[in-house]
């Protein structure tokens, strides 16, 4: 199947236009809260500038179609999360599987990316958390229920990120595949600022399916 299709963004600037094919694979990828606030080209005082086209570059070497934007400043992640869960029910309604499309989500984008597992409620979708949970959020955020085949990263030196394996246990869906890769990059929360072959190599494997990481 090919279909011409334009990709809406999600708060009403275009995307992407370009050609669906059901044995393609889709990724959304959600960015960090630091490239809401700032230019592309801004430095983070410790972390340096967020490579946003690198890694968009990268998924993209590695043959999957990236849906993405720079957003606002303060989006509110359950609102945006909406908007991912409808553009993802267009892809699924005409005809995309649900293991061929995976939304990333590194820092806020993780956040994100988990209301939108909690949203879609869609046990087949694939999604990668990084740097996005904190034992804190089993009470403060009770409402993310994680739902899909979970990848989740997190660095050891990263006091942002750490491993999400009790949200896992209060999550009522049933998760086929589940697996943490813990990093030891020294970077603390920097390590997600750029296209590290740490976390991008697992991340491109679960979106092709290979939950064993083999």
């Amino acid at each position: 199947m090919k279909i011409s299709l334009l990709i809406g963004a999600l708060f009403g600037i275009m995307l992407f236009a370009f050609e669906i094919e059901s044995n393609d694979r889709y990724v959304f990828f959600l960015h960090n809260r630091f490239l809401e606030e700032h230019d592309l080209h801004e430095l983070h005082p410790e972390f340096g500038r967020t490579e946003y086209n690198e890694i968009i570059s990268e998924f993209r070497r590695n043959g999957l179609k990236v849906i993405s934007e720079k957003r606002n400043e303060n989006v509110n992640a359950r609102d945006y999360a909406i908007r991912v869960v409808t553009q993802i029910d267009s892809l699924i309604k005409i005809g995309i599987p649900p293991q061929r499309i995976t939304v990333i989500g590194i820092s806020k984008g993780g956040y994100i990316a988990q209301y939108v597992s909690t949203l879609a409620n869609n046990q087949e979708l694939n999604f990668v958390f990084i740097a996005s949970f904190r034992d804190s959020d089993i009470q403060n955020i009770p409402e993310i229920n994680y739902c899909g085949n979970i990848l989740t990263i997190y660095e050891k030196s990263d006091p942002f990120g750490v491993s999400a394996l009790e949200r896992k246990k209060t999550s009522r869906c049933k998760i086929k595949h589940f697996k943490e890769i813990q990093l030891n990059t020294g970077m603390g929360h920097g390590f997600l600022f750029q296209p590290l072959k740490e976390w991008i190599e697992p991340t491109i494997k679960w979106a092709n399916e290979n939950y064993n990481l083999n």
